[in-house]
């Protein structure tokens, strides 16, 4: 394969089927690349904001986000018609599913409009939400009927004072319930769970939590604690393992592995053999997936992530705004997938020094 860093911008725009100067309302043919590794360009996750109302401890410590930090100005956020436009492209590349994160993405006022303009481009199939639930319960039909397909909502305890230790702003976890069964309601079924675990801090609360949501039609995932960005005091120690979650459901109802739903799924399923449904776990750090992961990532303002632990971004937004046509673009997220080469959580040791990452509120989860 010829590396795309060898290529001129007209060799790109060839194997493209394009040609430069075309007008950026005009359908592309766009090859469908893959980077160093093989890995095809399908999921898309973009950050919609770096503002949250939570102050999670694994990603948004207090400490460090504080009254005084400095978010960033609207001006430096996406607009919807750059997003859009963005999707547009990706879409041409091969993607299929685009997902919405923040920081929390429903502060993000009209986020709704945002969903019907990806919904409705071509060859998008999937556009999914990632929230904390705070704001749920309110906008779940409307978001259903602006084209939301699913949501992923998370949720790291049943009890009050576990779950305000860990988003510590005292959130109350019913109204987090209530945003659950409103999506449920709304017909963005299954709606999955997601629970960060931490060691001696909600561990406690694994087996709680998989007896609530058993049988409920929401589908429990349960997340190794990870070294996402710098700002979290990550320590290996404090991993509870993807092994220790089994073990601890095992001893309580009987498991069996299910069969991945698509290549490059990050959760290993299982049934409850009793037919209460499914359950899962991300083991990002215990077990690697780097192998199989097609995830590119858009932070707030407007930077190419090819990796969750990556260390800096390419700076898409510059030609969002510069009269940068979709052919050149298209032509410059080309070129910095096929150059990827990410594997942080195969590498990762014990013994990995710390490195400066992008925070998880710029790039999501």
């Amino acid at each position: 394969m010829v590396d795309a860093a060898q290529l001129t911008s007209g060799e790109v725009a060839r194997q493209a089927g394009t040609r430069m100067g075309r007008d950026r309302a005009e359908p592309m043919i766009a090859p469908a690349p893959s980077d160093r590794l093989g890995r095809p360009l399908r999921d898309l996750r973009i950050s919609v904001t770096d503002r949250c109302n939570f102050r999670c401890t694994y990603c948004m410590p207090r400490e460090v986000f504080g009254r005084d930090y400095a978010f960033l100005a609207r001006s430096e956020l996406l607009s919807f018609e750059e997003i859009a436009r963005l999707v547009r492209v990706f879409a041409q590349h091969g993607v299929t599913k685009v997902r919405l994160t923040g920081g929390e993405p429903l502060l993000r006022r009209g986020l709704e409009r945002l969903v019907e303009m990806i919904a409705n481009i071509d060859g998008i199939a999937d556009v999914a939400l990632t929230t904390n639930g705070s704001a749920l319960a309110a906008r779940a039909q409307a978001l259903r009927s602006a084209g939301l397909s699913r949501v992923t909502v998370s949720l790291d305890a049943l009890d009050d004072e576990t779950f305000g230790a860990m988003n510590d702003v005292r959130f109350p976890v019913a109204r987090v319930l209530a945003g659950i069964e409103a999506a449920a309601a709304a017909g963005l079924e299954p709606v999955k769970v997601n629970m960060v675990v931490k060691r001696g801090v909600n561990d406690q609360s694994v087996v709680p939590m998989a007896e609530y949501f058993r049988a409920s039609g929401h589908i429990l995932r349960f997340i190794e604690y990870m070294d996402v960005g710098t700002t979290n005091g990550w320590r290996l120690g404090e991993v509870v393992s993807a092994a220790e979650i089994l073990a601890a459901l095992q001893a309580c109802w009987p498991l069996q592995r299910l069969p991945a739903n698509y290549a490059g799924e990050v959760a290993s399923r299982y049934r409850y053999c009793d037919g209460a449904g499914e359950v899962g776990v991300i083991a990002s750090v215990s077990q690697p997936f780097c192998g199989n992961c097609t995830r590119s990532r858009v932070s707030a303002e407007g930077k190419l992530h090819t990796c969750l632990f990556a260390n800096h971004g390419h700076d898409l937004r510059s030609m969002l705004r510069d009269g940068s046509s979709d052919t050149q673009i298209s032509e410059r997220i080309y070129r910095i997938w096929t150059a990827r080469a990410d594997r942080y959580s195969e590498a990762r040791t014990a013994h990995t020094p710390p490195a400066a990452k992008i925070e998880m509120s710029y790039i999501g989860g």
